[in-house]
């Protein structure tokens, strides 16, 4: 059976989407190969195998365009109004919670927030389906 072990999206700034990653979920540096016209970083935190890769072209200048077809990483926390603070208080500016149901069935509790490249990553409440 396969296992799912990254995801990869381009950023323009390594430096800025590193303290991102890092203040927004922990994430920090878990290889990191560089090549003569790009950079891969992979990130990942204790609490999962999984990681992020990020990969920087050196010669790039202007921001990507996400286009149509991204939806979203998601990320499950114990605590989803404690962290929803804690990155309001970084100010990484987080959307509002929302308390997602189907007619009077909880299916979760989140938020969204954008990286600094514009992508958007969801904040979701452990529990239910979201172990």
């Amino acid at each position: 059976m396969a296992r799912l072990v990254h995801s990869m999206i381009r950023v323009l700034d390594e430096a800025r989407s590193l303290a991102f990653y890092e203040t927004a979920f922990g994430l920090k540096i878990a290889d990191r190969l560089d090549f003569e016209g790009f950079t891969l970083v992979y990130l990942k935190n204790e609490n999962s195998d999984f990681e992020l890769e990020l990969t920087i072209n050196k010669d790039r200048v202007t921001p990507y365009a996400i286009g149509d077809g991204y939806g979203h990483l998601a990320v499950v926390v114990a605590d989803v109004a404690a962290e929803h603070a804690r990155l309001e208080a970084a100010g990484l500016s987080p959307r509002k919670l929302v308390d997602f149901r189907n007619g009077e069935t909880p299916v979760a509790h989140f938020f969204f927030i954008a990286d600094p490249d514009g992508y958007q990553i969801e904040v979701i409440g452990k529990g239910g389906r979201f172990r």
